[in-house]
């Protein structure tokens, strides 16, 4: 493309569209698109989540247009996608849109997330667009003893992961859509709050409060594969550029994986679900994972929070593990009453006080469950030509992370030395 592409992007602000859009609209040299529109169902003038004051001062560029909508309404999504005045139409579209959150009901998470994609795909077909990138988390379950590649055919985990997966499924169904896939490992990066990353760095700083040894569930060698949300955002970019040029079947061809059918716990709610492959009519469609190259374990990623504080770090033994299992709820609930007292004190001690912290000390339960999280990065260097600009998590992509809360006053000020 001879003039720079005209970009939308739907839904995933908390998560990766913030970076996609500074990463596109960077502060400090030229913007990569002609124009910009970046819609999420959030007030961010005034907020109503945290985004990040670097992520403001990217919306006020006049190549930006960020639009509060609720892209559930059919009208909406019709209306986003037009283009500015005088405008031409989006060349790419970058659906980050879905819900998030682990333990949401059958209904919502089908609603929320694969319906809405498949409404957004149909649109995007319907307009012609060069390149539809779908991302999706890290819901799948994988073995810990070898990185997946994305040929494997891994299981959906839980309610979240089965939706999204039949999401994946009804995009790929669409003939003349567009469509890349891209797979995360586990995001981190400044301005994150969700995933792993970010409620260990804050635990490591209770520990430090505490002057205990900060210990951790299960074992050290149990994958939790990372990725910085800078090269989240690059890997978006590359893939659209890279599907411009060849088209759906072409793509297909080079990097297409098969999408088979995983039934969700409630089968009915798939009766009259527009869009909806039944199994043996497995769609194709190209499919990449994006992963750094830290091979990240418990083990590496709680010696790093460790060394970032300060603090002894280590693993509870055969009895409290044993424990967890028998009665999990009940040792999250008491793990979490610990960690939200002692962050809690540590923000009102904090010079300026923190009344009502953004950055939580409080972690779900899914996210102390045993699960490994681990996928091959592979395959986008070699077709795709990306090459990663964050390769290694360590002490210093933490440090970022406070740095980036701190500079926006939601890092506790008391006794800290990072």
């Amino acid at each position: 493309m001879s003039e720079k592409p005209s970009v939308l992007i739907l839904g995933g602000l908390p998560v990766s569209s913030r970076h996609l859009t500074t990463f596109l609209v960077p502060q400090d040299g030229e913007p990569l698109v002609s124009f910009l529109r970046v819609v999420d169902k959030y007030s961010v003038i005034p907020p109503t989540t945290y985004v990040g004051s670097e992520f403001t001062k990217t919306i006020a560029n006049p190549v930006v247009n960020y639009q509060q909508g609720n892209l559930l309404l059919p009208a909406t999504i019709a209306k986003v996608f037009e283009p500015p005045e005088g405008g031409k139409p989006f060349d790419y579209v970058f659906d980050c849109t879905g819900d998030t959150t682990f333990d949401r009901p059958n209904e919502i998470q089908r609603d929320h997330t694969a319906k809405l994609s498949y409404a957004i795909g149909l649109e995007a077909a319907k307009r012609n667009v060069k390149a539809y990138v779908r991302t999706v988390g890290p819901y799948y379950e994988s073995s810990n003893d070898k990185p997946a590649e994305e040929k494997e055919e891994l299981k959906p985990r839980g309610v979240r992961g089965q939706w999204w997966h039949e999401g994946l499924r009804m995009l790929a169904g669409i003939p003349n859509l567009n469509l890349v896939i891209v797979r995360t490992a586990t995001p981190y990066g400044p301005y994150s709050l969700s995933g792993i990353v970010t409620p260990r760095i804050t635990l490591g700083r209770v520990y430090k409060y505490l002057n205990e040894e900060m210990k951790y569930l299960w074992s050290s060698d149990l994958r939790m594969h990372t990725v910085h949300l800078e090269d989240v955002a690059g890997a978006l970019w590359a893939v659209a550029q890279w599907m411009e040029p060849l088209g759906r079947a072409k793509a297909n061809e080079i990097a297409g994986e098969t999408l088979r059918f995983y039934a969700p716990e409630k089968k009915d709610l798939l009766k009259d679900l527009e869009g909806h492959l039944p199994k043996g009519a497995d769609p194709v469609a190209p499919f990449f994972n994006i992963v750094d190259d830290s091979d990240s374990t418990q083990g590496s990623m709680g010696q790093a929070v460790a060394d970032l504080f300060g603090i002894n770090f280590g693993f509870h033994g055969f009895i409290v593990n044993t424990k967890v299992k028998v009665d999990f709820d009940n040792m999250v609930e008491e793990i979490n009453i610990k960690h939200v007292e002692a962050w809690t004190e540590i923000c009102l001690k904090s010079d300026p006080k923190i009344i009502n912290p953004t950055v939580q000390a409080y972690i779900d339960g899914h996210l102390l469950a045993k699960y490994s999280i681990a996928y091959s990065g592979g395959k986008i260097k070699r077709i795709v030509g990306y090459q990663l600009k964050r390769p290694k998590l360590d002490v210093n992509s933490l440090k970022e992370i406070i740095q980036s809360f701190r500079a926006d006053g939601f890092w506790p000020n008391y006794q800290d030395t990072v």
